[in-house]
């Protein structure tokens, strides 16, 4: 009897790793934007990484010296290039960490499961023509002179850094977000590298196929009150490259600080929606 016990043992399949989210900060921010994420996603049991692009966070570099995306991108490429060849991540970038989604799929799509964009520039090719820069960057031009610029590279030449001045945060980014959020990103908030993040143009990588590129499924989350990434560029971009899924979230420029329960559960729902979870 025991012996025909054995051989019927049922046999223990073993579990499904859970999904691993890469969070990348849009301009001026960093990983520090993403904790209330974080810390939701890590107590319902998935892998969280943050990262820091050049000049943000904790990183060392001034954005003054970024002249090309790539540069400023290079964490994000070191990171993913750093995984075991079979190891797939969720890629979720928000607002102009949506380019460095977009140069993520093309350089490593077998690494990619998913890639989710959150008010976020959304340009298959970068900023290419003057109807990529109409769509895929802010206008703030209506709320008058907000930006405190930097020229790294003299003041004959275009700027290379901006920083929204303090006056406009809480009224362009945060105006649905608490105050002691406001008052977190006053104290670090950074100089975005302007010259390397508009002039990131998307090239193919040699000897890479379209098809693979194609074959991540994107999902993009839009903040229906956002007054930097307005509803309507955020629709056109949809328009040109349509995503797998879109999603609303009612929200400011800023869902992580302002409906951050809402945002955790779009994310895990758009990791279900194409069978991730």
């Amino acid at each position: 009897m025991a012996e025909e016990n054995q051989d019927h043992t049922l046999e223990v399949k073993p579990r499904r790793k859970p999904p691993h989210f890469v969070l990348i900060h849009g301009m001026s921010l960093g990983s520090w934007c993403w904790y209330k994420i974080k810390c939701l996603m890590e107590v319902s049991g998935y892998t969280v990484t943050c990262i820091d692009l050049k000049s943000s966070g904790i990183d060392p570099s001034s954005a003054d010296t970024l002249t090309s995306f790539d540069q400023y991108n290079q964490p994000l490429i070191d990171f993913l290039s750093s995984l075991p060849e079979q190891e797939q991540v969720i890629l979720v970038g928000h607002s102009a960490g949506g380019l460095s989604v977009t140069r993520s799929i093309q350089r490593f799509p077998k690494k990619i499961s998913l890639a989710v964009y959150i008010a976020a520039t959304m340009l298959k090719f970068g900023f290419q023509t003057d109807e990529d820069l109409k769509d895929g960057v802010p206008d703030l031009s209506e709320h008058g002179d907000v930006y405190e610029l930097g020229f790294g590279l003299g003041p004959e030449n275009p700027p290379t850094s901006a920083l929204i001045k303090p006056g406009f945060r809480r009224k362009l980014l945060y105006h649905m977000s608490p105050q002691q959020e406001c008052a977190l990103a006053a104290l670090m908030m950074r100089p975005a590298p302007l010259l390397a993040l508009t002039t990131a143009k998307m090239e193919g990588e040699e000897g890479q196929e379209e098809e693979e590129e194609e074959q991540v499924p994107r999902v993009y989350i839009k903040t229906l009150h956002d007054r930097v990434m307005k509803p309507e560029q955020q629709e056109a971009m949809m328009k040109r490259w349509p995503p797998s899924q879109a999603y609303e979230v009612d929200s400011d420029h800023s869902p992580f600080f302002s409906n951050p329960f809402v945002l955790c559960g779009l994310l895990i729902k758009a990791a279900v929606s194409v069978g991730f979870i």
